[in-house]
């Protein structure tokens, strides 16, 4: 594995207001590009039964419709290693820019896209490429706007860059969140059903484009650029550096973003319809105790990150992984009885899963600079892929055994989190 310790500037400076600058227009990129990637989830029922025949069972199209959503994952993987092979070769940069405008195209197109009743079968068709294309290019924005931020800034703000990044992306699920719920209470079904679905599109799409303007004013990372200077950019396709020489680097990063999926998709995408459906609260209050948890999650990331740079890795991540196993049974073994205690356990809980914001911290120190971009890139869009894809389905076929099958999953991913923070202490992460 890896030196964990970041190839950048060692110089004890503080952050300046242009690392600032750099971090908060990477952060608003990056919650803009997530709202574009997650916006379909929270109106897939609509597009359901815009984008699909009439005539068809409602398991079916409701089977599509999240077919299409989960082709997004999919592309993530190819996505980001091919951005990330140019960006270990032509900069940083051009890749994080590229990514958002692949991100908010796509969007804006879905805004603008005929129906199944206008264009028939080219309607999904369509759709589908559209989601392909948005999952190439979360796949490198990811990865890129991490490393991006970790070459900006001095090594010992390196935490606190990534928890900000991080940050970032969780409130891109909250900016698409309130959108729904804005757009529902403003608008009728029938409304919603005829134009006003389009709006989150179009609107995702035109900031999107805004949040490529303001990237041009972004500059490429002093760790590239010494790089290029120096002539120590990779020789060979940096994936096949990063599989014959970084395996443990892969490994270590790969176990972490499973525990990232747990955190996110379990807590905080599955968790609304689980008190729905298990707990019985009505939706407007489970969304909005999702909101408050997604507040939470996002101060945890920034949290989490700033305490990696003072600790290390490893302890941040045994004490978050010991709150997170301890609050996800507290919250969903006390529901049942006590329905009253919803808002503050779901804010606390929310807080305990910003120890991910520890993950990509991890993850740029593991990877040398030459091939660090396609290093993080593979691992994290790889077990993405697998992990988050199949939680949901593990999730719920624990939930047929069990009613508390979601804290068992988390329960049990908390303690790898919990082994992997105990190994990188070993090696005085």
């Amino acid at each position: 594995m890896a030196s964990l310790s970041l190839d950048a500037a060692t110089s004890a400076r503080p952050l300046t207001r242009g690392d600032y600058k750099t971090l908060s227009l990477s952060a608003l990129g990056g919650a803009l590009e997530f709202y574009d990637f997650i916006i379909f989830v929270f109106f897939a029922t609509v597009v359901g039964k815009l984008f699909f025949p009439a005539d068809i069972p409602e398991w079916l199209r409701q089977l599509q419709t999240f077919g299409i959503f989960a082709a997004g994952y999919l592309a993530r993987p190819l996505g980001g290693i091919v951005m990330a092979h140019f960006g270990d070769l032509l900069g940083r940069k051009r890749m994080f820019t590229l990514s958002i405008f692949l991100m908010a195209v796509p969007t804006l197109s879905m805004g603008l896209l005929p129906t199944y009743a206008q264009i028939g079968i080219w309607a999904p068709i369509v759709l589908l490429l559209l989601r392909v294309i948005q999952g190439a290019a979360i796949g490198g924005e990811v990865p890129g706007a991490w490393v991006f931020v970790a070459e900006h800034v001095p090594a010992r703000h390196v935490g606190y860059a990534c928890g900000t990044l991080t940050a970032g992306l969780t409130a891109g699920i909250l900016l698409g969140s309130l959108m729904a719920a804005l757009i529902n209470s403003l608008y009728s079904a029938e409304e919603v059903l005829d134009w006003a679905w389009r709006v989150p599109f179009l609107a995702g799409g035109v900031f999107g484009l805004l949040a490529v303007y303001l990237r041009r004013w972004l500059h490429e990372t002093p760790v590239f650029a010494e790089l290029q200077q120096r002539k120590a950019l990779a020789e060979e396709l940096p994936l096949k550096t990063v599989v014959r020489e970084h395996r443990a680097a892969v490994l270590i990063s790969m176990l972490l973003t499973w525990v990232l999926t747990a955190g996110i998709v379990v807590v905080i995408l599955m968790t609304p319809n689980l008190l729905q459906t298990l707990y019985h609260f009505d939706a407007a209050t489970a969304l909005q105790a999702n909101s408050l948890a997604i507040v939470c999650l996002t101060v945890g990331c920034v949290l989490a990150g700033a305490l990696a740079d003072r600790l290390g890795a490893g302890r941040v991540l045994i004490g978050g992984c010991l709150a997170l196993g301890g609050l996800v049974w507290t919250f969903y073994s006390s529901l049942q009885t006590h329905p009253d205690w919803l808002f503050p356990l779901y804010a606390v809980t929310g807080l305990a899963v910003g120890v991910i914001g520890t993950v990509p911290y991890v993850m740029v120190n593991a990877f040398p600079a030459a091939v660090r971009f396609s290093g993080l890139s593979f691992s994290y869009n790889l077990a993405y892929a697998v992990f988050g894809g199949l939680t949901p389905m593990l999730v719920t076929l624990l939930l047929q055994a069990d009613p508390l099958g979601a804290a068992y999953y988390v329960l049990a991913l908390s303690a790898l989190g919990l082994a992997c923070g105990l190994y990188l202490l070993g090696r005085k992460a």
